[in-house]
């Protein structure tokens, strides 16, 4: 199933999202549930959430009716949280 969902996000969703500045990155697939991050322009969209629903679930689950639901996971990189805990560290 995971080639089959590459496959997918290669032909139908990551050229959308490369139109618009952005990436997807597949995280896990248990269940039937497709955790995904977005990347790039798109990972900071206040539309991310239906970007999600209305191109990444509905392509993937018109392809693969196993995939129940495509799951957004939002995370800070690791660059971001070092920067954070330097500022939160130093003195007044």
């Amino acid at each position: 199933m995971n080639e089959n969902i590459l496959k997918v996000i290669d032909k139908k969703v990551r050229p959308y999202l490369n139109g618009h500045n952005g990436d997807i990155q597949v995280l896990e697939v248990k269940d039937g549930i497709v955790k995904i991050r977005l990347l790039g322009q798109c990972s900071g969209c206040i539309s991310a959430k239906y970007t999600v629903q209305d191109i990444v679930e509905s392509s993937l689950r018109e392809e693969i009716p196993e995939i129940n639901k495509v799951e957004l996971v939002d995370s800070l990189s690791e660059e971001t949280l070092d920067m954070a805990r330097k500022i939160l560290s130093r003195k007044c």
